[in-house]
């Protein structure tokens, strides 16, 4: 839920989620199918951003997780997105442990683990890039801003949601994004000028199937 002041984003497929996670939650296998689908992209461009070329199988584990444990679930389409996350970021530092590999972009363990969140950007940035260079782009952002780009863009979570997936406060990530994306805008040559929220441009630039 957002705080006051803060709308919560929603998705035009977050309703279906939800319904489908309900029947899921039943034992419905074709219902779980549905719910994977919907949210399998946007995981697989976070895990992307995180493990590189091992996003698939961190994924698959994942989603091992996600299937065992979803009767624990309680909430509706748009919290499923953010428990899914949070899932998802377990196993990729999981899997940054057990590889004894840094994060793509430089950096520690911990500051995954330090990792804010976002709004506010420049669509021109992100409407410059396709999905695969945008992700090679914010994979070389300080770990903050880079995590928070993906949350935000690339899984489609709000602001307070990702602080909880990343145990900060939502202020701290709206910033981290709002600077990642300023620092790619600046990489592209584009202006500060117009600043908006995290918009439609962001999503066809880094989240294309989210």
């Amino acid at each position: 839920m957002g705080q006051a002041g803060q709308p919560r984003r929603t998705h035009a497929r977050d309703g279906e989620l939800g319904a489908a996670v309900e029947w899921a939650q039943d034992g419905d296998e074709a219902a779980f199918a549905v719910a994977y689908r919907i949210v399998q992209p946007g995981l697989l461009g976070y895990l992307r951003g995180i493990v590189g070329d091992d996003a698939e199988d961190v994924a698959s584990d994942a989603w091992l997780e996600i299937a065992r444990d979803l009767g624990r679930f309680k909430g509706d389409g748009a919290g499923f997105r953010g428990w899914t996350a949070t899932i998802a970021r377990h196993r990729a530092l999981d899997h940054l442990r057990r590889q004894r590999v840094r994060p793509r972009a430089g950096g520690t363990e911990q500051d995954l683990l330090d990792l804010p969140g976002a709004h506010s950007t420049h669509d021109q940035a992100l409407e410059s890039l396709s999905t695969e260079r945008a992700l090679e782009m914010v994979r070389g952002l300080p770990r903050d801003q880079a995590e928070a780009v993906l949350l935000r863009v690339v899984v489609g979570l709000d602001g307070p949601a990702a602080a909880r997936v990343l145990g900060k406060r939502p202020g701290a990530v709206r910033t981290a994004a709002h600077r990642g994306l300023k620092r790619l805008a600046r990489q592209l040559g584009i202006g500060d000028e117009a600043e908006e929220g995290v918009t439609q441009g962001a999503h066809r630039a880094l989240g294309k199937s989210t």
